[in-house]
């Protein structure tokens, strides 16, 4: 036993007998693994037990670790909020690590500015705005701003608003804002009164905003201002429109998350179904493709986790394709010991995955349906319902239930089933249809509508010469190349790839604007950031506004959403989406390339020819669109070289490849 090892296991030794979090390092002082425990000494000494350390896992921990910290709490609620901090914080290679390809969007209300505007994000900041959601599914949260806009007015605009503007963007001409970027279209008082009627419906609040917005109906039709109080009219029969829906959803049934999985061949998918008022409004998607082993200890064996003895870890091999869901799922809470692949552990996993899930999270579901049991689920519901608690929810608890039978145990079935088709589609190389891809896309980058067309630019050139872009077109499924263009970009000079971008997106979106032509779904930029807020400012000149915009960064392939690039979106590389926008930035960048190196040919073909005595820039074309190329022009005789040019030019043309 070398001197680490017998320095380490003194330290043990020294380790209290309390409620804590215990963090394993390596001999570069990085964290390894990150663990709780009601007793730290017994959990932390129960590694070197000699059956566990020929565990494939465990032993691989063991031998790594060089050095052991604590952090001793008050209980174990406590442990496990620091044990999430840590594990998200540190991301250690032995933890499991929450994956996921989808977040969900919130309604951000800019409060502190002066004229509040209204935005869908997926981040939350401590930027004095108010926060509402999160949204299921992700459009939802889009349709929402989309009513603030046309009935109370509230713009979502990047225009600057601390000074006044010339004149108001297209949104106020069509009735969707109140124009507080041009000084008298609007008032302060005015403009207030609408982001105090948007934070009541925000709010959930429709009966206070009914019965103010009534008010002013009244008082707007005693001054004969009939047209305003037909508009307060409209306001009152949306929101008690929307009153009532909720009302009808309420009655039908709880807000809760399902959750399902399939393990198989070391990989997992879990599938959560996010039901609001008795409907399964969203499905959420989770992948691991090396799952770290969850190897149960004696404290981490529960009621539901299924359990084996310790010498038994790896003198058998078992079969490794299961279905751990519906049926299956309450056979293995019976058996002791299964013949399955004994490596996956459902009950630690759901522990640490939910812990990571849900802990620090600012919206909470009232009930959790999971397949199995798991032995730190009270402490976890008690952990969730003090923060429910402090954060003003009306539930007064949050459940996490183990549902055995009835239609609770079928919804964790449907889920399990849907996680066995997410992990085929995922794992098994299935091709979506177009359908889901573009349902996939509209999540992952939070469209307002399903992405029927996509339009992708890149730049081309070679240190600053002949500089040209490309536009492809993705259309419902395929590329669509009747409709790529090609640009030779005229304003710039020099290696400017911003300025490039400003211009052919100008040039482009200027001329669909004046024709009055639809806009793409998305428009998508073959480039990193630099090249997003190029394309950006492009468009704001143009007054176009809200118009879905992307950059897909070369090197890393991390995909920056205009509006949100602080929080880019990262794909797991078998994603569907991330190929789909790979493939088109590809076929962008194919199609810039051999536009530009057709030029550089023709540059390089001409300058050749220029520089014979008598042969200017009109002589070449002609030459060089009748021979259709250089080589052509050059093994032809004087004869043929006379049908394009004068005697004396075809053999002045003759003698100089002579030479």
């Amino acid at each position: 036993m070398d001197s680490d090892s017998v320095d380490l296991h003194a330290k043990i030794r020294t380790i209290p007998a309390s409620a804590g979090v215990y963090l394993y390092k390596n001999a570069e002082g990085d964290i390894i693994y990150v663990g709780k425990a009601k007793n730290l000494r017994s959990r932390v000494s129960s590694y070197f037990h000699e059956g566990r350390i020929v565990d494939a896992k465990t032993g691989t921990l063991v031998r790594e670790a060089v050095d052991v910290d604590y952090i001793v709490v008050a209980n174990n609620k406590e442990a496990l909020a620091l044990e999430n901090h840590l594990i998200k914080q540190k991301k250690p290679r032995f933890n499991i690590l929450l994956r996921d390809d989808k977040t969900y969007p919130y309604v951000k209300l800019t409060l502190s500015e002066r004229f509040p505007r209204v935005y869908v994000t997926r981040r939350l900041r401590k930027d004095g705005s108010s926060y509402y959601g999160p949204y299921f599914p992700a459009n939802l949260a889009y349709r929402i701003v989309d009513l603030i806009h046309r009935h109370f007015l509230i713009p979502s605009c990047k225009v600057d608003l601390n000074r006044f503007h010339p004149r108001p963007c297209l949104q106020y001409y069509i009735g969707r804002c109140l124009g507080p970027c041009v000084q008298g279209l609007t008032t302060p008082e005015a403009y207030q009164e609408a982001v105090r009627d948007v934070k009541l419906f925000l709010e959930g609040r429709p009966t206070d905003l009914s019965r103010s917005l009534r008010e002013r109906m009244e008082k707007a039709a005693q001054a004969q201002e009939y047209e305003r109080a037909a508009k307060y009219r409209d306001l009152i029969s949306t929101v008690e429109q929307l009153q009532e829906k909720q009302r009808i959803a309420a009655v039908e049934g709880d807000d809760a998350d399902v959750f399902g999985y399939h393990y198989e061949n070391g990989m997992l998918a879990v599938n959560l179904f996010h039901m609001r008022g008795g409907r399964v409004l969203d499905r959420r998607e989770f992948f691991w493709e090396d799952l770290p082993e969850l190897e149960p200890t004696s404290e981490h064996v529960g009621a539901g986790a299924p359990t084996r003895p310790a010498e038994q870890s790896s003198a058998v091999s078992r079969p490794s394709a299961e279905l751990w869901t519906g049926e299956d799922a309450r056979h293995s809470i019976d058996s002791p010991v299964s013949s399955r692949d004994d490596s996956f552990h459902p009950g630690e996993f759901l522990s640490a995955f939910l812990n990571q899930l849900y802990i620090g999270q600012p919206y909470l579901p009232r009930n959790i349906y999971v397949p199995v049991d798991f032995e730190d689920r009270e402490a976890l519901e008690d952990l969730l319902s003090d923060q429910l608690a402090a954060g003003g929810g009306r539930a007064t608890r949050v459940n996490i239930l183990v549902p055995q039978r009835g239609d609770k145990r079928s919804l964790i079935d449907l889920a399990g089933n849907n996680a066995k088709q997410s992990y085929d589609q995922r794992f098994r190389v299935m091709k979506p249809n177009t359908k889901a891809i573009q349902e996939a896309l509209q999540d992952a980058l939070g469209l307002p509508e399903l992405p029927r067309r996509i339009e992708c630019f890149d730049i081309s050139h070679i240190q600053g010469a002949e500089t040209v872009a490309s536009m492809v077109v993705w259309e419902n499924g395929q590329m669509k190349k009747s409709d790529y263009r090609k640009f030779i970009i005229r304003s710039v000079d020099g290696v400017d790839d911003f300025a490039s971008m400003r211009e052919v997106v100008t040039r482009r979106y200027k001329r669909l604007r004046d024709e009055k032509k639809n806009m793409p779904s998305l428009v998508l930029i073959d480039g990193g950031l630099g090249q997003l807020h190029a394309a950006a400012e492009a468009l704001e000149a143009l007054e176009i506004i809200n118009q879905p915009l992307a950059a897909i960064a070369k090197r890393e392939e991390i995909i920056y959403v205009c509006g949100q690039e602080d929080d880019p979106v990262v794909l797991d590389h078998h994603s569907p989406v991330l190929h789909l926008v790979q493939l088109i930035r590809d076929e962008a960048h194919r199609f810039a390339v051999t536009f530009h190196r057709k030029r550089r040919q023709m540059r390089d073909r001409s300058t050749e020819l220029r520089e014979i005595p008598g042969v200017g820039e009109s002589t070449t074309r002609r030459l060089l669109e009748h021979f259709g190329s250089l080589q052509a022009v050059k093994q032809a005789d004087v004869a043929a070289l006379s049908a394009v040019v004068t005697r004396s030019q075809a053999e002045a043309i003759l003698n100089y490849f002579r030479q």
